[in-house]
């Protein structure tokens, strides 16, 4: 099962790294907020480069003057499982510590990167 892992990341304003082990790499969104654990709260998430898969395990402190400088620590990892990935939504099942069940990452039509991602309410039958 591929690897999720979101890190804290003390950098210039705290934020969330969201990250999704997919196709050799890490699909990457930073998330202003605490990502949510109960359903229908919604956070912002915005895309940013791909990175590389070891980058699943880091937690430090990236230097001043460098790229993200601040501090980075795990905030929750585990696995999960696809049921949607198109282009526009992408809708997944989190095995994490924290974080457990059925989330979906929603494009929005506005703005460049810009994504929803939140909790699902009701889990489907069937599931």
């Amino acid at each position: 099962m591929p690897r999720f892992v979101i890190q804290e990341h003390r950098a210039r304003k705290l934020h969330y790294d969201f990250r999704l082990e997919a196709g050799g790499v890490l699909r990457s969104w930073a998330v202003p907020k605490v990502p949510p654990k109960r359903a229908l709260i919604k956070r912002l998430a915005v895309q940013v480069e791909d990175h590389d898969l070891d980058y699943i395990d880091f937690e430090g402190n990236i230097e001043e003057g460098s790229y993200g400088a601040g501090l980075v620590k795990i905030w929750d990892k585990g696995t999960y499982e696809t049921e949607t990935d198109r282009n526009d939504k992408i809708v997944f099942r989190l095995y994490g510590k924290k974080l457990k069940g059925r989330y979906t990452l929603l494009k929005m039509k506005w703005g460049e990167g810009q994504w929803l991602l939140f909790k699902t309410k009701k889990e489907e039958k069937g599931r």
